[in-house]
Order: C-alpha cells, then structure tokens, then sequence
C-alpha cells in the first residue's frame, strides 16, 4: 500500500495493535486527581494493582481529601471541567469548596460538616455533637476518628450498599472515599492480603445501634470482592459465611425493647484466607447467650425468634406431630411476646429464609427435624405445672404433674422414655459416700427449678450445636500448611454493647465487663499503634494522659478479692449462702475501693436498696447492679439425672449435644466451672486473640430510642458518645499530631504551592521539597520530619495549605484543559488523516480486485451459442454500484448484438414483433404463442383458410388497388359481437393503412374500414383465450375473437398485439396495450364490460350477453 498507508496505520495501531492514546506529559505529577482526561485515567497505574491487589484502576489514586493516618480534608477540588467551584460559608472560612454533584457518593462538601472528628477545630462534646448531627441530617451516617469508623443507625433503607458501592471501595485506601463500612473492611482485607497479617474487626454499641446489620455488609463486602477465579469450594465457603448470619439471628436474637432484632449473644467470627486473598474456612465463636430469655423477657419483648418461627412457618401436618398450635400465647415460654409478633407472612418468610440457609450451610432433614422437636419440647416442657399432693409415695416426692399429656409430648419428642422424664422432673438422683444411690423427691418449687434449669440448658446446648454444626461445615477443607501456605484469618467481632437497665442483673454484669475489657484493649491498642509509628519515624514519644480502666478490669477480675472471685467463692461455699452474704462479702473486701460503693457503704445514697444493690463506676458510667439471682445464675446448675436423661435420647443430634451425660452417677468429678468464670476465660481468651491482631474498629451510635428514621436524640446520642469514649478517642489522636502522610504524597497534593517544587523539584530529596514549601507558606513551626512522613499538629496548617491549593487549582485546571484539548485536537487530526489515506488505498484494492474478478468470470462469454448467458455478476462495492449497472446494460446489448446477427433478414420482421409483444404484455399473460412461427396473413393461407384462400386473394388484390397499402400486418377470422349483442363471424385484416372488418360469407366484402393512425389501443386477457378489443379513436371499439384457426384454439393474440405494437413503434407513435381479465369498453357511449368464462362443454368461442356485459365462452381444453 505503500509508505503513506504504513505511516497511517502507525498512527493508529499501539505496540500491541490496539488503538492508542497520547497522554499529556507529567499530568498526573501536576496535580494529584489527574488532568481531566477521562483516557488518563483510564490508563493511569495505581500502587498495588499489579499484585493483583482489588480491582483494575478506574483512574488515577484520588486525593479529593486530605489523606492522612488520623483524618483527611474535605477541600479537594475535582479537575472536571464541569466542577463548579464557590466560596465556603460554613463558620466564615474564605477558603474555596468544591461541591459535589447530587447522587454522587465519593465526594463530599464542607457544607457536609467533618468527615473526621480528628479535624474538629474544638474537642468538646458540643462541637463533636454539632458535627454528628449535622452529617446525620445530611444523610451522611458515616464518620471517621482516624481509623475508627463511627455509624449512626439511619433506621431506614439508604442508597449506599450494593455492587456500584463496593466497586468504588474495592482496593481504595482508607481516607481515599467519604467515610464507610466498605472502607473499614477493604482496609481490613487489603491489610490482611498486603502483609500477610490477621486482622480483626471490632464492631461495639448498644443494642438498636446497627451492629448486626454492619457485620452483615462487611460480610458482604468480603464475599464481593474474593474468588475472582471462581472456584467452587471458595463458593461453598462464601454461602455458608453469608447464611450461617441467618441461622444464628434465628436461633440467638430476639425482639427487644430497644431493638426488634437484638442479638442476645457475642458473636465472633475468624475468617481464614488463602495466599491469594480467597476465603477458604472460617470459624464463629458465640459468648454468654441470654438463655434466660427463654423463661421469661420483660413487657414488651420476645423469646428467641426461633419460637416464634416454628409456631407460624411450619406446615398443618407437621405442626400436628409437634403437638403445638399456631398461636404463642397458648405457651408460657412465649406467651409475654404473642401480642409483639409481627405478621404472620413475614415470620412464615423468616422461616423460609431459615430453612433455606439451613439447606445450603449443609444440615440435613434429619438434624432440621431434630431442631424443630427440640424447640417444641421447650415450649411444651414450660406449660409442665406441679401440684403439692398429700397421700404421694417417695418416688413422687409430695409432687405431682398437673397435665401428664405434657410429659408424653416432651417424651416423644426427645425420644425418652415416659418413666425417666417423669422421674427427672419430680426427683433427683444422689449418691451417698458410700456410692450409695439415693433419689430424693422436689417439692414444687424444686421441680419448677429444675423444670426451668432443663429448658434453659437445653436450648443452649441446641444454639451451641448449631454453632458447632456450622464450624464444622466451614472448617478448612484438605489445608497443608507445607503445600498451601499458612492462612491469614480476618476476625469480625459483633459483640454486645454497655447496658444499662432500670434493673441490672448478672447478665448485664458480664455484658458491662466484656466492654470495660474491649475498652481496656481498644486505648492499648491505640497507644501502642501510636508509639509504635512514633518511633518508626524517629519522632519523641510523647505521653498522652488519658482514662485507664484496669482499676474497673482489676475490680472484677483480680483473684480471691474481684466480683467474681467473690462470687464463686460464695457458690462453693458450704450451706445456705444467699445473694445478701454475697453482697455483704463484696462489701468487705471492696469496702476502700474508688469505683465500688453501696447503701451500706453510702447509706445517704437513696437510689440504692439495703442489702440489694451496689454500683461500679465503669469508664461510661455508674452501673446499680441488683444481686438478686447472681448466685444462682452463676452456679447455671442442672441436675446429672436431665444430662443422662438427653444422653440416653434415640435422637442422634440430640443425643450429641450432652456427651457429659454419659459419666456414671458414682463417679467423682471436679467441680464444674460457674457462668461467671467461663466468661471470664473466654473474655481474656477473646481479648488475647484481637491483641495479636492488626484492629480495625466501628462504634455504632443508636440516634433514637424510638426507632424512628431522621431523628437524633443529642442526650441520648451525648451518653453513648461518653460511654464509647469517642470523645477520648479524638483527644489520643490529636494528643501528639493530627495529621500525618508520607512526602511523595504530601507533594502530589501541595506542590503547586511554591515555587521550588512545581511542576516538579530539583532538589535532593522529598524531604528537602516538603521543608522549601512550609519554610515559603511559614509553617515550619508547626511540623515534625519523620524519615519517610511529614507530622502535622494542628488541623489549622491543613487549612491554610488547602486554601493555597485552592486558589491555584482552577488556574492549573485552565492550563491542563488548554493544552489537553489541544492535544487532543493535534491527535484528531492526524488520525482523520490516516483514515483518509486507509480509505482511500482500501478503495484502490477493491476497485481492482472486483475488476479482476469480472475478467476472470466473463473470460469464456464470447463463446456461441449462449455468450455468457448463466454468468453471475459478483456484488461491487458500493462506489462501482453505478460502473456495474453501465456494465451489465452494455453486456445485455451486447449478448443480443451476437444474438440477432446470426438470424436471416427473411426472420427479422418476426423478431421484432415478438419482442414488441413480450415489451408491451410486460409479463402479465404469460402463454402469447412466441415459441412458434408467426405467418401473419393466415387467411391468405391454404392450410388456415382452404376453401376461401382465393376469394380472400382477389379481395385482397382489389383492396390494394383501391387503398393503395403496402403490406398486410395480420388476417385472422374473428368472431365479433356487436352493441346490439348479436355476435357474427367476421374476418379481420390489418394492413399498414386500415384495420378492415370483413364479411366471410359474402366473398369477403369491407364491412367497415378504420384507419390505422385512428387505432388508439387494445386490450387483452391474462389467459389462453383469445378476446381482443381494438380501441379507436371517434370509432365504437370492435370485440372480436380469434377463432377458426389450423391447429384449432391456436394462441394469436400475442402475434396480433407484436406486429400492431412494432408497426406503431416504426411510425414513432406509442399503442396502449392492458391486460385485464375485465375488459371495459365503449359502444356509441355506452360502458360496457368484457369477461371471459372457461367453459369445458363449449364447441367453439362464442359471445354472451347479460345486464349489458359481454361473456365470452371459451371451450377450455
């Protein structure tokens, strides 16, 4: 094609073939959110991505904020040339703010108040508040406190979950979008996978603040962005994590007063991570189920949501072999919560959604049907009541059932015997020193405990087997730590927040604990990620005063003389110990102690009982705890004859969940740990677990007591705020410096603001580049120079260099789009022009290549007798479209030049008239007689006319005396009708001066004579008939039928409309010739019609008139 199309094709093809794109020099190093070309930022590199880190780039690394360990500043400017820029309001700042376009969700205004409370001008409550209020009202529920992410509950749908969401999330950095859930486990995730370290996920707040429904997206977020390869067993591991969430709300959460979908356990889930960043197991620890529930709830509360789901899910039949009917109140476990249960359709969907997690986490329809038995068994074991009877034997015990029926329902679905359940609910079996077994009967209020001790453990074994049977379905599958690599493991902590009641209890206790422990290990953490940076950058560590609550961690804990150390003293103790001795014992030894007191240590404090209650001072708050059940809900005792009663169960899962009651009576065994204890363990266990990992956390806010949307409730926010130490949170971060980020960073986004450094330093390091700019604005005062990042104080030099870089960015911004526009139009230009030049050869090539194919097709079409009759023309292209068309008309005159110069003269006249037929009849009567000699004069002719041939001859002979005409055209005998309907036989002779209309029988004589100049048309029919009507001018027209011809019926009509049609066309005047079926014509004025009929039994044509039309029968054969 030559060098001018090689040139163009360079122009537009890559190294890899692809179309490719210039991009404007240093345009990413001008300004730190690109030049404004959308092409740029396509193709613009992101740190990471080539480690397969998140998804591909879809621009360059935004930095509309300030990014920063500690916060960032929302006073980036976006560098579309669309963005509107106008001067801030809020609280007299002079500063330019960029204000982002509606709906969209990776920027956000000053007017949207603080993204990190970091950034507050005022650590106060007030300020803090203000600031909270104002991103609520702003729909903005997400704030950060340096890597904190603090979540207001909307209590509404909001557009800010989904796949568009997590996309603008995935492989971000922390303070790269406005503050969110995704971003708090993206940094999680990309932590994990960057450094191979677990990392954990502390999710804390009261209950109704939204921690489940947080677990829920970062479980979301997690499955989302993992498994890009799509294997299968990663899949599987994906739908049990997002399902067992399901389940677990099922069988552990309840409706409270605060919440209708309260979580009534600590949940906490390790998530195990291959080397490439798919999950591959995981493994869900639960902590302190409030299995007291299942008794009794206070007004305007629930049972567990498992209940409820049996009794309104469940199918007629299977209902019926549960023994149980549809309405909760009929039972007493969930008779307090029958008027709160939602719609019945909505628990039959819940229990469908249940069913179906259950299903595809892997339990079968035996172990979901052991589930459902044992639910039901609860219920009907609390509707067990016991009477005092007078004349019992001393197996009853002075006890009896008061409803037996109860006992055989219990029986059957636990698949006992009658005899043992009976006997465990009214007596108890001991042995003696002498390992001697004796039973001993309850008294009624004994056997209404141990009634109630059996339900609660026996729903707890069940929400622990449920548990376990999900652990051991996402337990790593076939992992080699020698072949696999060891797995990274992501923890998400979804745990109950501080409590407080009207009424505290041993629950909220242990709730209170598990928080003062988190918060211990929460400022720990801080401080140490604190220090540790500190002296990562050579920067003094600089002590920061703040609350530390190991004295209220000490107080509880510390052995022989903590809460519960007393407790379970006064559990073991021998006798009867009550909750007031316990009380008295705590006030003895916690007696000087500045965070414990109670009415007998402050008599004048009022709002405490004698002997009842005592207070703690928790780092949120003073707690009143009533000891009332402290005792016995920490001793959680249940008697050995239920344990080898559930053990002995036909039912293998039920059978599972009590392995301890397969221990013979006799045998001696320790004495088992208390409630409060194993709490203990599993606390210090939890806490020494998230210690060694890297923490991320997310403190959820309740707005409103209400539940109601739109609404923040500033007391009630004010408390959690002092209880989650949020305010404390900010003072840590901001007690040494605010803010700080590594040079190249720090220059990307303020180089533009001095002279040494724009478009790019000459100086010796980063460092040096970062000390010209702050010595040129005076802010050097206010920094410290770490070895690979910049220490900023106070959020005030944040401020005075964001207004610098907003002044000069929409200058900078005119300059990019000048020069990017002018590129652009350069590159344009020239691949306009390489398109030309492409075109252009293209068309050569196909113009030659088509004229190459027509030689070789019609090489062979000067060959007799068809001269390239059968050849295909090929398609042209659309430019030789019109060449063709010339092409192929000069080739058909042509192929007939060849044709008729091989036909003698004598046949020239025949050619000609046929060809004048077949042009005029167009194809519409398809059958003309063109495939036989046509003799013209047929009644000149010996063989068509035998007995009158020579009285036609000397007609004929005296007529071109007379007339003086040249040639005859046409002689047929016809058989005509006239306007009087009466039909005759006629002959018809056609010379080129008259049309004749002879009389046979009277030797031929001229009846009429019409001229030839005076014939206008005629018309004929589709079919083999042979109607004809001769239209003339001033004349009737003349209906006629051809007819008396050798071979009989022969086709004429064709030959009479050829020689008419080719003698008018000699004379240059036009004939009308039409082909109709239903031929109209004219008689002395009249309109008439024509038509012809095929009449089979018809011996000759013949004419029929009817209403004024003619009909021709024609003898079809």
């Amino acid at each position: 094609m030559g060098a001018e199309t090689t040139e163009a094709w360079s122009l537009l093809r890559g190294p890899a073939g692809t179309l490719q794109s210039t991009r404007h020099l240093d345009c990413q190093a001008c300004l730190p959110s690109g030049c404004g070309n959308p092409e740029a930022r396509v193709r613009a590199p992101r740190e990471g991505a080539a480690s397969g880190e998140g998804s591909p780039s879809l621009g360059p690394e935004p930095t509309s904020y300030f990014t920063t360990r500690l916060g960032r500043w929302p006073g980036g400017l976006s560098l579309s040339e669309h963005s509107p820029l106008r001067p801030s309001a809020q609280k007299g700042q002079s500063n330019l703010a960029w204000v982002p376009p509606a709906g969209r969700m990776d920027e956000e205004g000053l007017e949207c108040g603080k993204p990190d409370f970091v950034l507050l001008d005022q650590v106060t409550m007030e300020d803090f508040m203000e600031n909270l209020k104002l991103r609520f009202e702003k729909g903005l529920i997400y704030t950060y406190i340096g890597e904190v992410l603090v979540s207001v509950n909307p209590y509404q749908e909001l557009p800010l979950y989904g796949p568009e969401a997590i996309a603008k999330y995935q492989g971000r950095e922390l303070y790269e979008r406005p503050p969110h859930l995704y971003a708090v486990a993206n940094a999680a995730y990309r932590a994990m996978k960057r450094r191979s370290r677990d990392t954990c996920i502390v999710i804390s707040g009261e209950s109704g603040a939204g921690k489940t429904e947080a677990s829920k997206h970062i479980m979301q977020y997690i499955a989302a962005v993992t498994n890009p390869s799509q294997r299968a067993e990663v899949d599987r591991v994906k739908d049990v994590l997002l399902k067992s969430t399901c389940v677990l709300e099922a069988f552990g959460n309840a409706r409270t007063n605060r919440n209708h979908n309260s979580s009534r356990f600590g949940k906490y889930m390790d998530i195990n991570f291959d080397f490439k960043g798919d999950p591959v197991g995981g493994h869900i620890h639960s902590y302190l189920l409030e299995k007291s529930r299942v008794l009794k709830q206070h007004v305007g509360e629930r049972n567990f949501h498992a209940f409820y789901q049996v009794l309104r899910g469940c199918e007629d039949a299977e209902l019926q072999k549960l023994h149980l009917q549809r309405n909760p109140a009929l039972y007493n476990f969930t008779r307090q919560g029958a008027g709160l249960s939602a719609l019945e359709s909505d628990e039959k969907s819940h229990y469908l959604a249940v069913m179906e997690a259950m299903r595809v986490i892997g339990f079968s329809a035996e172990e979901v049907g052991s589930v459902h038995r044992i639910l039901a068994a609860i219920l009907h074991l609390g509707n067990i009541e016991f009477l005092e009877t007078e004349e019992a034997g001393l197996e009853q015990g002075h006890v009896a059932v008061a409803e037996e029926l109860l006992v055989d329902h219990v029986a059957q679905l636990t698949a006992t015997p009658r005899e043992l359940v009976l006997r465990c609910l009214l007596s108890r079996t001991v042995a003696s020193g002498g390992r001697e077994l004796i039973e001993k009967g309850h008294t009624a209020a004994e056997a209404s405990y141990a009634r109630d001790a059996c339900a609660k453990a026996v729903y707890q074994r069940l929400f622990e087997w449920v548990v376990n049977r999900i652990n051991g379905v996402m337990e790593p599958r076939g992992r080699d730590p020698r072949r696999d690599g060891k797995d990274t493991v992501i923890g998400v902590l979804d745990i109950y927040g501080f409590e407080v009641f009207p009424v505290n209890s041993f629950e909220q206790f242990c709730i209170n604990y598990c928080n003062e422990k988190l918060q211990q290990l929460f400022i720990q953490l801080i401080l140490k990620q604190e220090q540790e940076e500190y002296e990562r950058e050579g920067i003094a560590w600089q002590s920061v005063d703040y609350f530390n609550n190991a004295t209220i961690v000490e107080l509880v804990e510390r052995p022989h003389r903590g809460v519960l150390a007393v407790l379970d003293e006064a559990c073991s103790a021998a006798g009867t110990i009550t909750d007031r001795i316990f009380l008295q014992s705590l006030d003895t030894h916690h007696r000087h102690h500045p965070h414990y007191t109670s009415r007998q240590l402050c008599p004048t404090d009022k709002t405490m009982e004698f002997g009842r209650d005592f207070r703690i001072k928790h780092y949120a708050g003073d707690v009143t705890y009533s000891v009332e059940g402290f005792i016995d809900k920490n001793r959680d005792h249940l008697f050995q004859d239920f344990k080898r009663l559930m053990y002995n169960s036909s039912d293998p899962t039920l059978r599972a969940m009590w392995p301890d009651g397969q221990q013979d009576i006799t045998e001696v065994t320790k004495r088992p740990l208390t409630a409060g204890t194993l709490f203990k363990n599993s606390m210090v266990a939890l806490v020494e677990n998230l210690a060694c990992k890297e923490p991320f956390y997310v403190r959820c806010i309740k707005p409103n007591e209400d539940k109601v949307a739109a609404r923040l409730d500033e007391d009630h926010c004010r408390h959690q705020v002092a209880y989650l130490g949020l305010l404390e949170n900010v003072r840590v971060r901001r007690a040494g410096f605010a803010s700080r980020q590594p040079y190249p960073r720090f220059l990307l986004r303020y180089k533009m603001t001095c002279e040494y450094t724009w478009p790019n330093h000459l100086l010796g390091s980063d460092r040096a580049a970062v000390s010209a700019l702050l010595e040129q604005h005076g802010l050097q005062g206010d920094v410290a120079f770490g070895h690979t990042k910049l220490f900023i104080r106070s959020p005030q030099t944040l401020v005075t260099l964001e207004q610098s870089r907003a002044r000069l960015i929409p200058i900078i911004v005119l300059l990019l789009q000048k020069a990017w526009r002018g590129t652009l139009a350069r590159r344009h230009c020239r691949q306009l022009r390489a398109v030309y030049t492409i075109m252009r050869w293209f068309r050569r090539h196909k113009v030659r290549a088509h004229l190459a194919e027509l030689q070789r097709r019609f090489q062979a079409a000067r060959q007799p007798p068809l001269y390239g009759r059968d050849l295909v023309w090929p398609p042209p292209p659309a430019v030789l479209q019109p060449f063709q068309d010339t092409c192929q008309a000069l080739f058909c005159r042509w192929r007939a030049r060849q044709l008729v110069k091989n036909i003698p003269p004598s046949d020239m006249a025949q050619i000609k008239a046929k060809v004048a037929a077949m042009g005029v009849l167009q194809e519409l009567r398809q059958d003309w007689g063109c495939r036989r000699a046509w003799v013209r004069d047929y009644l000149s002719s010996a063989t068509d006319n035998p007995t009158a041939s020579g009285l036609f001859a000397e007609r004929l002979k005296a007529l071109r005396d007379k007339d003086n005409f040249g040639a005859v055209l046409f002689s047929s005998h016809v058989r005509k009708v006239n306007r009087f309907s009466k039909s005759r036989d006629r002959a018809l002779l056609l010379t080129d001066r008259h049309l004749y209309k002879l009389d046979p029988g009277r030797q031929y004589r001229v009846m009429r004579a019409v001229p030839l100049e005076a014939v206008t048309g005629l018309s004929v029919t589709s079919g083999r008939d042979q109607l004809v009507v001769l239209h003339a001018r001033g004349q009737d027209d003349l209906v006629v039928c051809l007819h008396r011809s050798r071979p009989p019926l022969d086709n004429r009509v064709g030959e009479l409309v050829g020689v008419l049609a080719a003698y008018c066309q000699g004379k240059g005047r036009a004939l009308e010739v039409r082909v109709s079926d239903c031929i109209p014509l004219s008689q002395r004025g009249a309109r008439r019609l024509v038509s012809v009929e095929p009449k089979p039994e018809q011996p000759e044509p013949d004419f029929r008139c009817s209403r004024g039309a003619f009909t021709l029968l024609w003898p079809s054969r």
